[in-house]
């Protein structure tokens, strides 16, 4: 069961209220596609992943990266009561929460057949990308807020592998 404190909220809702969602979207996926190149293959109909200058001016990876984004502020937007084309639910309540994600599961498990733990890859990636955005305002506790956040988001996503 995930429970999240005023200070949760507020910080998760703060964060997602500054940042650009097209530009993050973009350099943390980016950044995963670089720094963990096998997640490459996931994405063969991108077109040129060669280097990391092919993949920062690709724009199939900008396209996703925000679509990434726009994913995640859905569940930000919606903390109390996320509705999707999916499902209903409470934060409160993980079991609900991985029914929100539950097609998005299936796709990425089961057509894509991606492997669960490149969520995390990216979520380690979308932290990075927030932190440098933020600079000293992405402090330890800042931080941890959006951990949390990106693992309830990354364990829905996971839902269909367990």
């Amino acid at each position: 069961m995930v429970e999240w404190t005023d200070f949760e909220r507020a910080t998760i809702q703060d964060i997602f209220s500054k940042i650009d969602y097209e530009s993050v979207g973009h350099q943390a996926l980016s950044r995963c596609l670089v720094v963990y190149p096998w997640t490459q293959r996931y994405f063969g109909n991108f077109g040129n992943l060669y280097n990391a200058a092919a993949i920062l001016g690709n724009p199939n990876v900008a396209a996703h990266g925000l679509t990434v984004m726009r994913g995640l502020e859905k569940a930000v937007k919606n903390m109390d009561n996320i509705k999707s084309t999916y499902a209903e639910l409470t934060v409160k309540n993980m079991d609900n929460i991985k029914s929100t994600y539950a097609e998005l599961s299936v796709l990425h498990s089961e057509k894509l057949r991606v492997d669960p733990d490149n969520f995390r890859l990216l979520a380690d990636c979308i932290t990075v990308v927030i932190a440098s955005t933020l600079g000293a305002s992405f402090t330890a506790e800042v931080q941890a807020a959006l951990q949390k956040f990106l693992a309830v988001v990354v364990s829905a996503l996971g839902k269909q592998y367990q």
